[in-house]
């Protein structure tokens, strides 16, 4: 405490205190005695994220989620298997990495719209192929594919990038953006969702 507190609490105590105020302070008195007994000293208190990460590291819990995740992929790769024996292991690996992504990839996800999430490599690959058509780059037949399967793809995309990313490609498509730097503050962009 610096002096001029310790100065304005004992005035309050020594002059203007009443019978009530003096109850809660000698009460709250015991009670910080009583823990600076039990947890010996100010900077020994409970802090409860410093225990939680305590706790976490003694538990292994990553080591416990990334097998866990393992083996729900494993199974859903066997249901997929069983049930669409007409899918090439191509495909049933693409199916089960987007369902289910391996637990030797970064779990960064990105909130897009609402309550959905989309893993950041799949964010990216969304942002290049924005930007391809957007440039006059893409190809007729990713382009065919990509309507086929989602209807105005474009239209899709812009509406589920968050607003920063939308900033960052406007401002890359209008040419105020060097590419590089585009792809730099874009990397930062992804890294804060």
């Amino acid at each position: 405490m610096a002096d001029s507190e310790l100065l304005h609490t004992l005035d309050y105590i020594l002059n203007r205190c009443d019978e009530k105020s003096i109850e809660a302070l000698a009460a709250a008195i015991v009670r910080r005695r009583r823990e600076l007994t039990m947890f010996g000293g100010v900077s020994a208190l409970p802090n409860p994220g410093r225990m939680a990460k305590e706790l976490s590291s003694q538990l292994n819990l990553e080591g416990v989620i990334d097998g866990l995740q393992e083996n729900i992929r494993d199974y859903a790769i066997r249901i997929i298997r069983q049930e669409a024996p007409e899918l090439t292991e191509t495909q049933i690996e693409e199916l089960a990495r987007t369902w289910i992504p391996s637990p030797n990839r970064q779990r960064r996800t990105t909130t897009i719209h609402q309550n959905s999430q989309v893993p950041q490599d799949a964010l990216y690959s969304m942002i290049d192929q924005f930007i391809s058509f957007s440039l006059g780059r893409m190809e007729e037949e990713e382009d065919h594919a990509l309507r086929k399967e989602m209807g105005s793809w474009p239209d899709k995309y812009w509406k589920s990038f968050p607003q920063a990313i939308r900033l960052l490609i406007a401002n890359f498509l209008k040419g105020e953006l060097e590419e590089k730097d585009f792809n730099t503050q874009i990397d930062l962009a992804l890294q804060r969702h």
